[in-house]
């Protein structure tokens, strides 16, 4: 059976295909094409590129998050991408949800107790330029939400978010 053949019938070998015919591809497009959950794409990416940390550091995640200022977050779903500029407010367990409210337009009700993992995800987007984000993913191995390292008006990444994102590489990890 060739290689091709393989990837024609296994779903992993078809987004492992994928991503190395498009290195610099959204993974969440290659997921679906291969027909596997989001996660399991991102996990095919090289590791240096994706570090796990475990969905128990979810609060203190956040907590280190929201004192970084403005961020990028970010919703994708099959019907919208959503991405909203704003501080992450510390948020509170209750009533089954870990709640933010604050002076952002980032605000709501986050089912923590639905996150199985988190990734600190450092890669090349399409346009040749660095992306770095946490991504965090519920139980179907999909994502929750994202929060990204913002840019300059030269589309460069902002240098202390991107000092703090690097930190999180040793302090979460």
């Amino acid at each position: 059976m060739t290689t091709a053949e393989v990837a024609a019938r296994d779903p992993i070998e078809q987004a492992r295909a994928l991503l190395a015919a498009k290195p610099d591809g959204l993974i969440e497009a290659i997921a679906r094409e291969a027909g596997v959950s989001t996660q399991a794409a991102l996990e095919l990416l090289p590791a240096e590129q994706r570090l796990f940390v475990a969905p128990e550091r979810f609060e203190a995640l956040w907590q280190e998050l929201a004192s970084w200022g403005t961020v990028l977050f970010l919703m994708h779903t099959p019907d919208i991408v959503l991405e909203v500029e704003g501080s992450l407010p510390v948020g509170s367990f209750g009533h089954g949800y870990y709640n933010i409210h604050g002076d952002s337009p980032i605000g709501g009700h986050i089912k923590a107790g639905n996150c199985r993992a988190i990734y600190l995800v450092d890669r090349a987007t399409a346009q040749g330029r660095r992306a770095c984000s946490v991504q965090f993913f519920n139980a179907a191995g999909e994502v929750m939400f994202k929060i990204f390292v913002r840019r300059d008006a030269s589309r460069a990444l902002l240098p202390d978010q991107l000092k703090r994102f690097e930190g999180l590489k040793t302090s979460f990890v």
